[in-house]
């Protein structure tokens, strides 16, 4: 394989590698050398990319299994919400605040749910991958797959509610 086929592959997925890696990971700049590590890695196997049907489910598995094995080297529990789905039109000051107030508070959140959900509700909510995928890249069924999204939305809704009710039941 050659530099121009090798760059070809990686483009559509270098970004998706890098939130991915910063969700998992918090810091940019961990986040920018695990994506520099995927990408050498890959370099380095070039020629068995290849034999894989779905290159970029490969390519996030191994992000994953990349970020998970530098968290359990440093002990880092942290979680960024990397992105968000407002974009287009100039938002208001106090809008922008309750926006940012909402996704500090789901990150919060998110912070508190189990590693493996993490990873889930960025691969799904964020990098809106198909659930065969999300499958092929964690190794869990589709119905484990199901059952956490909706534990995790049945969270986010829980205390979503907490929050704007002030307590009050």
């Amino acid at each position: 394989m050659n530099q121009h086929t090798f760059i070809n592959i990686i483009n559509p997925v270098k970004d998706k590698v890098y939130r991915l890696a910063l969700r998992l990971l918090v810091s940019k700049e961990a986040a920018e050398d695990a994506t520099q590590e995927i990408i050498l890695k890959l370099w380095n196997a070039k020629l068995s990319i290849k034999h894989y049907t779905n290159v970029e489910a490969f390519i996030m598995t191994m992000t994953k299994n990349y970020c998970l094995d530098q968290l359990k080297s440093k002990q880092n529990n942290n979680l960024k919400i990397v992105h968000s789905n407002y974009e287009g039109r100039e938002k208001g000051i106090h809008e922008q605040l309750e926006i940012k107030d909402e996704l500090s508070h789901i990150d919060v959140i998110l912070q508190k749910l189990p590693a493996q959900q993490q990873l889930i509700f960025q691969l799904r909510e964020v990098e809106q991958y198909e659930f065969d995928e999300i499958v092929e890249i964690t190794g869990m069924n589709h119905t484990a797959i199901r059952v956490a999204l909706s534990r995790i939305r049945k969270k986010l809704r829980e205390e979503m509610i907490k929050k704007h009710r002030y307590g009050i039941t």
